[in-house]
């Protein structure tokens, strides 16, 4: 068994997720030893947990297509990994999703990261993974903190969302698919 597989048996074995194991709901993430970027967004979405694939909505096509890769490629390529901060589905909230619960990122992601020797830059999807990996770091708001991506290269490269609840944000903010985007393609592009 890899070490992936045995911290996959743990996390399922975690009274902290006994809720889901007990209704055969798996976590959701993907790492391999081979990944060289890591893709940490907010925890999946009620889609992505009944398909059991990550990013399978609005706000993955989104992504991919700011990435400049096909779905073939995000799904298949070992070069990216993908650990939300949290490997299930929160719930609804009143606008969204609700946040991934405290405590998961910090108790998993060290030991699955660990694991991925070969990884360059970790792509920060939205407000909780810029908070847990920037920490002091981050500028005042969200969008300073991406207005501001190249301070955090080749560590950390932030983005906003791709919900459709940020189409707004993107009128507002031009400079995103000016700056940053073509920062992530690049990215992506020099590693596969």
């Amino acid at each position: 068994m890899s070490e992936f597989e045995q911290i996959r048996h743990q996390i399922i074995a975690d009274p902290m997720n006994e809720g889901y194991t007990s209704r055969d709901i798996e976590p959701l993430f993907k790492a391999t030893e081979e990944a060289r970027i890591a893709i940490i967004g907010q925890a999946p979405g009620r889609k992505a947990e009944e398909s059991q694939l990550f990013w399978n909505d609005l706000s993955g096509d989104r992504l991919r297509e700011w990435m400049g890769i096909s779905r073939e490629v995000f799904y298949e390529t070992s070069k990216i990994a993908h650990l939300p901060m949290d490997f299930y589905y929160p719930g609804k909230a009143k606008s969204g999703d609700m946040p991934p619960r405290k405590g998961f990122a910090e108790k998993w992601h060290p030991l699955i990261l660990k694991e991925m020797p070969n990884i360059e830059t970790i792509i920060l999807v939205g407000g909780y993974a810029q908070k847990h990996y920037l920490g002091p770091r981050r500028e005042k708001n969200l969008t300073e903190t991406v207005r501001n991506h190249k301070q955090y290269l080749p560590e950390y490269l932030p983005l906003v969302h791709p919900s459709p609840l940020n189409y707004g944000w993107m009128k507002r903010n031009p400079w995103f698919e000016q700056e940053v985007l073509p920062t992530l393609r690049e990215l992506v592009q020099s590693i596969l």
